[in-house]
C-alpha cells in the first residue's frame, strides 16, 4: 500500500485540520467537519478508542513512530500491528482532509 502516511515515513509529523472537531458524545467518539453540511452523515466519523487516542496525540510534533509507540504502551498490541493500524488511520485522515503533514500549507 502506498498511502500518504507511508510515503512520508516514520519521521513525518502531522497536524489536525482546525475545521474538524473531536467530541465525546455518550459512549461514542466522533470527528466532525465544521465547514461541511452537518446533515451529510458521510461527514461524521466515529472513532474507536485507539483512533480517538491517536487523534488526541496528533500535535504537529509526534511522528508515526511516536504514535505507534504510544499505542503500544497504552493498548494490548504488537509494535508491527500498531504501526500498520496507525499508518492506515493517518492515511484515512489525510484522505478526508482532517489531517495534514506538519509544515504543509
Amino acid at each position: 500500500m502506498t498511502s500518504g502516511a507511508s510515503r512520508a515515513g516514520r519521521d513525518r509529523a502531522y497536524v489536525r485540520d482546525p475545521d474538524f472537531v473531536f467530541r465525546r458524545i455518550a459512549d461514542e467518539v466522533v470527528l466532525l467537519p465544521v465547514r461541511r453540511n452537518m446533515g451529510d452523515l458521510e461527514s461524521i466519523y466515529t472513532l474507536n478508542d485507539v483512533g480517538a487516542r491517536v487523534w488526541e496525540l496528533i500535535d504537529g510534533h509526534r511522528t508515526l513512530a511516536d504514535l505507534r509507540d504510544a499505542v503500544v504502551a497504552e493498548f494490548d498490541v504488537t509494535p508491527e500491528r500498531a504501526e500498520a493500524d496507525v499508518e492506515v488511520f493517518l492515511a484515512r485522515l489525510l484522505d478526508i482532509g482532517a489531517l495534514r503533514a506538519a509544515g504543509a500549507p
